[in-house]
């Protein structure tokens, strides 16, 4: 088994129940972490025989590019398309954070964490 880590992702979105988040939006930053079978990819040295965190990467931003309420939702729908598209993947983490968030006082951000298994 093994590891790979996409860290701090930074996109802008305007996810939110406040009708202000949703015409202002926000700053995100998201981090993933899933767990797959690498040592094929550690010997053979090829791209196909690993998970691409390019695509990873790619699944973020497109899912973090759709509005939702809550980001459970958010991180639910990563999630989702990860299983569906990356059959490696045995075990992911979806960790997505508003920076700054509108709730009334010092908060540098609020962090919502998922974590699927096949």
């Amino acid at each position: 088994m093994g590891i790979i880590q996409v860290n701090n992702i930074k996109v802008f979105s305007n996810h939110g129940c406040l009708d202000e988040e949703a015409k202002i939006g926000s700053e995100y930053r998201v981090n993933v972490t899933i767990k797959a079978d690498l040592k094929k990819s550690a010997k053979t040295d090829n791209l196909v025989d690993t998970v691409d965190y390019v695509h990873l990467n790619h699944i973020v931003k497109e899912e973090m590019a759709i509005r939702s309420e809550l980001l459970e939702t958010v991180a639910q729908r990563i999630l989702d398309r990860f299983f569906k598209e990356l059959k490696m993947i045995t075990k992911a983490t979806v960790a997505v954070a508003k920076i700054n968030p509108p709730i009334g006082g010092n908060v540098a951000e609020v962090v919502i964490m998922l974590t699927k298994k096949r």
